[in-house]
This record gives C-alpha cells, structure tokens and sequence, in this order.
C-alpha cells in the first residue's frame, strides 16, 4: 500500500516538474486597441494566447476605474505561449484587428481612452513594434496611428468587463454590430483581417 503511494506522489511530483516550466516559458504583452472587450474577443481567439485580460494601461493616477480612467487607455494583457506565437506574430495579430490608420480611437469608440498602443517591456519588443508600424504605413500606405510606449503599470478593469462576450453575446453582438467593426476592418485589411 505505501508502495503506491509514493508511486502516486512521485509520479505527481514528475508531472507538476514537467508541467511547472510550461507555465514559467509563458509572457505577456499589452496592447490598447480601442473598446477592450473586442481587442480580449480577438486575442483570445488567436493561437498561441493563453488569455487576455481587460483593463487599463498608460496613465499615471493609481487604481483607475471604468468610471474614472482619465489619462488611462483601454487594453489588454495578453499571456501568451512564445513556443506557439512569437511577440512578433502576435503583434502581426493585433494589428489585423485594429484599423490602425483611425488617430481618434478605434471604429465608433471614440476620445483619448480609446486610442492605439502597443506597450513594450524591452529594446527587442520596442524594434518589432516599431518594424510593424513600417510595414503597415507601407503596405496600407497611410500612416499609422498605433504609439510605441513602455509598458508601465496594467490594471484590471472591474469583473463585469472580463470575457464580457462570453458573459454578455447578445450585447456584445448588437456592439459589435452597431459598432460596424468587421466592416471597417473589411476596408482597410481587405480581406486579410483577424477572425
């Protein structure tokens, strides 16, 4: 009977090594791309990202809220897997769900909250944004609206915010929708933009 035992826990003790660096390998990356329910709708829905999460990224007064953020932009962390995505790909991701050509926030999200970043937290991530925000000023040939910033404190937004799409469909959907967000992006990706 011991001898089962500590067959069972030596055999757990292997599997939680095994599985213990997966979970350590894994990143994470912010990005504000307007309205966060769509921008954590898209990540999520993109191989390689584990989960992402709602809140609010780039202002400097503690513990923003819905109700107050001023100064805050709407985003996203987003923990992803670097065996499955690179950051690059991943930001190849962001940018087909965005119109990165709109400088007053994103489709019918409209003011300062609502405005395009992509957050880096090294020199290596800072180039491969900047490298993508070229690319896409080429192949759209228009400029481009998505900020380079340093990633600087992420707060969640409130419970009612996260997997609002899950939570909520039928409002999403009207959102989604009313918002003409597919159609936009239809426009300027032309047929190349994220699912």
């Amino acid at each position: 009977m011991k001898s089962r035992f500590f067959a069972a826990v030596a055999a757990s003790a292997v599997f939680a090594a095994s599985a213990a660096p997966a979970a350590a390998a894994l990143k994470t990356a912010v990005f504000a791309g307007g309205c966060f329910w769509s921008m954590e709708k898209g990540f999520e829905t993109t191989p390689g990202v584990v989960t992402a999460v709602s809140g609010y990224a780039g202002g400097t007064a503690p513990n923003p809220t819905y109700e107050n953020h001023g100064g805050y932009l709407e985003a996203v962390k987003v923990t992803y897997d670097p065996a499955k995505i690179s950051y690059a790909q991943l930001v190849d991701s962001y940018y087909h769900h965005i119109d990165p050509t709109d400088p007053y926030g994103q489709i019918c999200d409209r003011g300062p909250s609502y405005k395009l970043a992509v957050f880096t937290s090294n020199a290596e991530e800072k180039a491969v944004a900047e490298a993508a925000r070229a690319k896409y000023e080429k192949e759209l040939g228009a400029k481009i609206t998505v900020a380079t910033r340093p990633t600087v404190a992420f707060y969640n937004a409130e419970d009612y915010h996260q997997d609002f799409y899950k939570k909520n469909p039928a409002h999403y959907l009207r959102y989604y929708v009313g918002c003409g967000r597919e159609r936009a992006l239809r426009v300027v990706w032309g047929g190349k933009e994220a699912h």
